[in-house]
C-alpha cells in the first residue's frame, strides 16, 4: 500500500524542476490547505489511486504487482490500439474530482489532475517509454450532451495536454454521425454494439496519434474510436487517460 501512495512521488519532484511560481501557492481544492502546487497539496495528492499495476495494452488495473501482462480481454479480443496510458484508478477520491469537474463543470478540480497527467507523459516521453503523437484526438461527444453540459471533457483535456506538451490538437478528425444511448446504463457488449457506426473519420489520419478521455471503463468506446482510425490509415494509436475502472 505504502509503494502505491507514494506512487506519484516522482512525479511532483519531476514537476517541480519545471513549473514557476504562478503553478505554486493557492488553495488546494481538496481539503484547502494554503500549500497547494498545481492546485494540490501534497497530502491530498498522495491520496490519489495510483494505477501502478496494469495491462500493459488496455491500462486495467490488476490485483498483481505487473506492467507488462496483458489482461485477459486482450489476450482474447486483442484492441486495435497500441498501448494505454492511464496514471490513475477510477476510485476515491479521484472519481470524485472528475465527476464535479465532468457533470457541475466545477474546472478547479480538473486542472490539478490534467497538470500532473502532462508531467506523468512528459517523463515517459522523456524516457522513451512512448513516441511522441503526431496529434491528440478528443473523444467526440454528442452534440446535445455537449450543449447540456457545457464543454467536451476529452478535448478540455486534449487542450491542456497539447500545450504542455506542444502537441496539435485534431478536435474535428472524428465526428459523431448518429445519436446513442448514454454508455453508463450499458454492459461492455451493449456499448460496443451501441457504438457501431457511430464515428466518422472526416480528414486525413495522422500515423502516430493519441486518443484521448477523461475515464476509461469498459474500454468499448476507446475501441470502437481507435478501429476507426486504424481503417483510415493509423499505424500507432495510444489511448491517453486520467483513469481506468477497476475490473
Amino acid at each position: 500500500m505504502n509503494q502505491m501512495i507514494k506512487g506519484l512521488n516522482w512525479l511532483s519532484t519531476f514537476m517541480e524542476q519545471k513549473v514557476n511560481s504562478v503553478e505554486h501557492g493557492g488553495l488546494c481544492v481538496a481539503c484547502l490547505s494554503a500549500n497547494a502546487f498545481n492546485g494540490l497539496c501534497q497530502p491530498c495528492r498522495d491520496e490519489l489511486p495510483v494505477n501502478l499495476w496494469h495491462c500493459r495494452c488496455c491500462a486495467l488495473p490488476l490485483a498483481f504487482p505487473s506492467s507488462e501482462l496483458l489482461c485477459g480481454d486482450c489476450l482474447k479480443h486483442p484492441p486495435p490500439f497500441d498501448s494505454s496510458l492511464v496514471p490513475w484508478r477510477y476510485q476515491y477520491p479521484l472519481d470524485g474530482m472528475i465527476s464535479r469537474y465532468k457533470y457541475n463543470g466545477q474546472r478547479k478540480f480538473g486542472r490539478p489532475l490534467m497538470a500532473d497527467f502532462a508531467g506523468f507523459l512528459e517523463k515517459a516521453l522523456h524516457d522513451g517509454r512512448i513516441l511522441k503523437p503526431e496529434a491528440l484526438v478528443p473523444a467526440p461527444m454528442d452534440s446535445r450532451r455537449r450543449r447540456q453540459r457545457g464543454f467536451n471533457q476529452a478535448q478540455d483535456i486534449a487542450e491542456t495536454l497539447g500545450g504542455h506538451l506542444n502537441i496539435p490538437v485534431s478536435t474535428g478528425l472524428v465526428e459523431r454521425v448518429r445519436r446513442v444511448r448514454a454508455q453508463r446504463e450499458l454492459n461492455r457488449e451493449a456499448r460496443l454494439a451501441n457504438l457501431r457506426g457511430v464515428f466518422e473519420v472526416t480528414s486525413v489520419v495522422p500515423e502516430r496519434l493519441a486518443i484521448v478521455d477523461d475515464v476509461v471503463t469498459t474500454g468499448a468506446t476507446v475501441r470502437v474510436l481507435a478501429s476507426v482510425l486504424r481503417q483510415a490509415g493509423a499505424r500507432e494509436i495510444q489511448v491517453w487517460a486520467l483513469a481506468r475502472t477497476p475490473g
